[in-house]
């Protein structure tokens, strides 16, 4: 972000097209104040996605942190003010709901950049609405991340991945991989092999060196991942993980045993709602049409993976290309998941938000556009 800074805030320059006499060019004007309201899963990485190009482009940060994770905030704070920033240029808050809200209202607040829930972003934007000066949110929500696996896919390497897709920081991240569709060509060798590497997880304290799977955020989240887990084997789906293999997933803490589900549909909340938590579905497919259907048939739209080989196969590429061209996702990636490029725009669509952080499309979204038009001969 750094490195693509004075390119994507310098005036654009109209030179080429200026007719005798004149000179047009847009300007990238700072919005101003910049609420940032940051989650508690990622607290330093969104601060990098959203502070930090914040005030590169001019502007002035009110960070306002989870209160699960309220020291993240200060100490960032901190590492830039001692970096050299003005500590008037960014500021600390710990609000309630009510008054977070406040402040999104507030006029002299020109932008909020929210990352969180669905129910969160929506009572932000609301909030921000409601309040003077129509001004922008970027809203970085939810996801229900799907991955597709085609016959021609290597299912040592996409296994594997998608196991580190699925479990990484016990699930809980918006780009997770919570959903997987398998060719029904390649299905019976995937699982198996995908359970047998989930089964060597080791779940417990994360500050043991040979722990790989640490607990959720809270015992009431993991209530609601276990509530799901019910509904979907209630409804017909089977588990393959046996919980006993993973003693510290007790009733009452936050400790939620790592969970993969087959004979799953769409009827289940675990293929249609966010479960953020160590739980992925795999439901077998007959066609790359039947898997883009699934794929797209979600309420969020952030990230979704195609794993084929399109090295070695032109007609693998082409149906890549196809994915790309119809999944309604914000990310298409091949052969990896669950990754963030900051030369790349993160974005989502659907209940996964709107707006655009990184990249320079980023920029773009904490500057306004300032047009001058001169006309020097007279």
């Amino acid at each position: 972000m750094l490195s693509i800074a004075e390119s994507s805030l310098s005036d654009v320059s109209l030179k080429d097209t200026d007719k005798p006499g004149f000179r047009r060019y847009i300007k990238r004007t700072p919005l101003g104040v910049v609420l940032v309201i940051a989650p508690w899963n990622y607290p330093y990485l969104v601060s990098i996605n959203s502070v930090l190009p914040a005030i590169i482009a001019g502007n002035a940060v009110t960070l306002k942190p989870s209160p699960q994770t309220p020291l993240t905030a200060e100490r960032f704070a901190l590492a830039l003010t001692q970096a050299g920033v003005p500590a008037d240029v960014i500021q600390v808050v710990h609000l309630s709901p009510e008054l977070t809200s406040f402040a999104a209202s507030h006029p002299q607040v020109d932008f909020v950049s929210f990352t969180g829930s669905v129910p969160g972003g929506r009572s932000v934007e609301q909030a921000a609405v409601a309040g003077e000066g129509f001004k922008g949110v970027g809203l970085e929500l939810g996801g229900k991340d799907p991955a597709y696996v085609r016959p021609d896919a290597d299912l040592d390497y996409t296994v594997a991945e998608l196991v580190d897709g699925a479990f990484f920081n016990s699930g809980q991240s918006c780009c997770a991989v919570e959903r997987i569709y398998v060719h029904e060509s390649v299905y019976d060798a995937f699982v198996p092999k995908y359970v047998e590497l989930v089964k060597k997880y080791r779940l417990g304290d994360p500050t043991l060196p040979d722990t790989n799977l640490g607990p959720v955020v809270s015992i009431a989240s993991a209530q609601r991942i276990q509530k799901q887990v019910q509904d979907a084997l209630k409804a017909g789906a089977k588990a393959l993980i046996p919980e006993d293999l993973f003693p510290a997933a007790q009733s009452g803490t936050a400790f939620v045993a790592p969970q993969v589900l087959v004979d799953v549909n769409h009827t289940m909340e675990v293929m249609m709602e966010e479960t953020f938590g160590p739980v992925v579905g795999i439901q077998k497919v007959s066609s790359d049409e039947e898997a883009l259907k699934l794929m797209n048939d979600s309420p969020y739209g952030l990230t979704a993976s195609v794993w084929t080989n399109a090295k070695e196969n032109p007609e693998s590429e082409r149906a890549f290309e196809k994915f790309v061209d119809e999944l309604e996702t914000g990310t298409v990636f091949l052969n990896r998941c669950d990754y963030l490029d900051p030369a790349l725009a993160w974005t989502g669509v659907k209940n996964s938000g709107r707006g655009i952080s990184l990249s320079k499309f980023g920029y773009d979204q904490l500057t306004r556009a300032k047009s001058v038009h001169m006309k020097i001969q007279t």
